[in-house]
C-alpha cells in the first residue's frame, strides 16, 4: 500500500514530538519528584522539630500534658494526614496507638521513612528522634508522621496532565506538519504535472527548471538531461532504421532485379555463372552488413574482451600493414608507424578496429599520399593515431564519423565503398578494451584513432 510523503513526514513528525514530550515530560517529573519529596522532609521535620523544641527547652512541671494537649492540636484528626507517637518508660510521656512499636521501627533510620504506620496501613512520612532526659521529664522517643496523599495527588495529576499534553501536542504537530508538507510538496506536484505533460505530440516538453526550488533543481536537471539521451537514442534508432533499409534494400534490389533479367529468357551456362557470382557478392555484402549489426549489438550490450594478451601496439599495426601491403600498393600509399606501447588486448578484435581505420585513411587518400600511425602510451591508456592527407572535414561531421552508416559527405572520394559500419565498429572495439575512439581535422590532414586501457 503506498503512503503519500505528507502522511509519512506527518507520522514522522507527531513519533519526534511524543519522543520529545516524553523525554521533556521524564525530566519534569523527576524535578517535581524530588521538590516535593523535599518539601515532604521539610514538613515532617519542622513539625518535629516544633514539638522537640517544647519537650527540650520546657520547664513546667505539667509540661507532659500541655505537650500531649499541643500534639492534638497540630494533628489533623480529620483526615488523620499528621500523628505523633511519644514512647517513655514512664507512662505519663507516652502518646498515641502503638508507640512503642512506631518508636521502634521509625528510630532504626536516620532520615525520613515510609511506614505503614497510618490508618487502614496507610504510608505515612516518618521521623523520629530520641530525646535524653533532663531535669524536668524522662528519655523519651518523639515520632512524627505525616501523609503524603496530596504530594502523590500532586504528582499524579501531573503525570496525567503530561500525557494529555503529550498527545495533544503530537496530534498538533502531525496536523501542522501534514500541512507543511503538502506546501512544501507542492513543487514535486508541479513537476509531475511538467512531466505528464511530455509525450509523443510535444517531445521538446520539458521541466521548468527556474521555477524549481535549489532541492529540486539537480534532480530536475537531471531528469531534463535523460530525457535528451533518450530523444537522441530515439532519433539515432529512428535514423539506424532508415539506414539499415536503405543498405539492404540495395543489394536486394540489385539480387532482384538481376534474378527477374535472368529468368526473362533462356541463359547459356556462362552467363548464369556471371549472374550467380554477381548475386554471390551482394549476398557477400548482405551477410557482412548483418554480422557487422549483430557484433554492434553484442558490444552495446556492454561484451567486453576477454582474450586479453600483453602484445605490443606497434607489432600488431605492421601486422595489419603487411595484411593490407596489396591493397596499399594498388592505391599507391604508404604507410609509416612510429612510437609502441604493450598493453592487454584481444589481437583479433583489435586487428580488425585497425584495419578498418588503415581501409578508411585508404579509401580517402589521393595516390602517392604518406598515412601516418602514431602509437603513444599515458599512465592508464594506449593510444593508436592513424593520419592521412585530406579535405578538411566540418566539426560537425568529426561528431558523426563514428556513427553507424554515416559517411560523411557522399562527392567524397570512394564514398560508397563501404556500408558505413567500420569506425562504428571501431568505437564498439574501443569500449570493449575500456578505451574511446577521438576524431579531428587540422593542417590538411584527418586523424582518427582510438584507444585501449592499460589495465582491466
Amino acid at each position: 500500500m503506498r503512503r503519500s510523503i505528507a502522511l509519512r513526514l506527518a507520522v514522522m513528525f507527531a513519533l519526534a514530538a511524543i519522543a520529545g514530550f516524553a523525554l521533556i515530560g521524564v525530566a519534569l517529573h523527576q524535578v517535581l519528584g524530588a521538590e516535593l519529596a523535599r518539601h515532604r522532609r521539610g514538613e515532617v521535620q519542622g513539625r518535629l522539630d516544633d514539638v522537640r523544641y517544647m519537650l527540650e527547652h520546657g520547664r513546667s512541671a505539667e509540661l507532659a500534658q500541655r505537650t500531649k494537649e499541643k500534639i492534638r492540636t497540630l494533628t489533623d484528626t480529620a483526615e488523620a494526614r499528621t500523628r505523633y507517637w511519644m514512647w517513655s518508660e514512664d507512662p505519663l510521656w507516652r502518646y498515641g496507638e502503638d508507640a512503642q512499636q512506631v518508636a521502634a521501627m521509625a528510630l532504626e533510620h536516620r532520615n525520613v521513612v515510609d511506614l505503614p504506620v497510618g490508618p487502614q496501613g496507610r504510608t505515612m512520612s516518618v521521623l523520629g528522634a530520641d530525646l535524653p532526659a533532663n531535669d524536668i521529664r524522662p528519655a523519651v522517643r518523639l515520632v512524627i508522621g505525616v501523609d503524603g496523599y496530596s504530594y502523590d495527588r500532586t504528582l499524579r495529576k501531573f503525570e496525567i496532565a503530561l500525557v494529555i499534553f503529550t498527545i495533544a501536542g503530537a496530534a498538533i504537530v502531525a496536523t501542522l506538519g501534514y500541512w507543511i508538507a503538502r506546501v512544501g510538496l507542492t513543487p514535486l506536484v508541479q513537476m509531475s504535472a511538467d512531466a505528464q505533460r511530455i509525450g509523443p505530440n510535444n517531445p521538446g516538453q520539458r521541466l521548468r527548471l527556474p521555477e524549481l526550488p535549489p532541492e529540486l533543481f539537480r534532480l530536475g536537471t537531471s531528469f531534463n538531461a535523460a530525457l535528451d539521451r533518450l530523444d537522441s537514442a530515439y532519433h539515432q534508432l529512428e535514423t539506424f532504421n532508415a539506414d539499415v533499409a536503405h543498405e539492404l534494400r540495395t543489394p536486394l534490389a540489385n539480387l532482384i532485379g538481376q534474378t527477374q533479367v535472368t529468368l526473362g529468357r533462356e541463359r547459356g551456362a556462362s552467363e548464369m555463372r556471371e549472374v550467380l557470382q554477381s548475386n554471390l557478392e551482394e549476398l557477400e555484402r548482405l551477410r557482412a552488413i548483418v554480422a557487422d549489426m549483430l557484433f554492434l549489438a553484442r558490444a552495446e550490450q556492454g561484451e567486453r574482451a576477454h582474450r586479453l594478451v600483453e602484445a605490443s601496439i606497434a607489432g600488431e599495426v605492421e601486422k595489419t600493414v603487411e595484411f593490407l601491403d596489396i591493397l596499399l600498393d594498388e592505391a599507391g600509399l604508404t604507410v609509416g608507424v612510429s612510437g609502441d606501447a604493450v598493453a592487454p588486448i584481444e589481437t583479433s578484435l583489435f586487428r580488425r578496429a585497425l584495419t578498418n581505420l588503415l581501409q578508411n585513411a585508404i579509401q580517402h587518400s589521393q595516390p602517392g599520399a604518406r598515412i601516418d600511425v602514431k602509437v603513444t602510451s599515458e599512465p592508464s591508456q594506449a593510444t593508436v593515431a592513424v593520419s592521412n592527407p585530406a579535405v578538411a572535414i566540418a566539426p560537425e561531421q568529426l561528431a558523426r564519423l563514428f556513427d553507424r552508416f554515416y559517411r560523411g559527405d557522399a562527392s567524397r572520394r570512394n564514398s560508397d565503398e563501404s556500408h558505413g559500419l567500420g569506425l562504428s565498429i571501431v568505437k564498439a572495439i574501443a569500449a570493449m578494451h575500456r578505451g574511446s575512439v577521438f576524431a579531428r581535422s587540422e593542417d590538411g590532414r584527418v586523424t582518427v584513432g582510438f584507444s585501449v586501457a592499460l589495465r582491466h
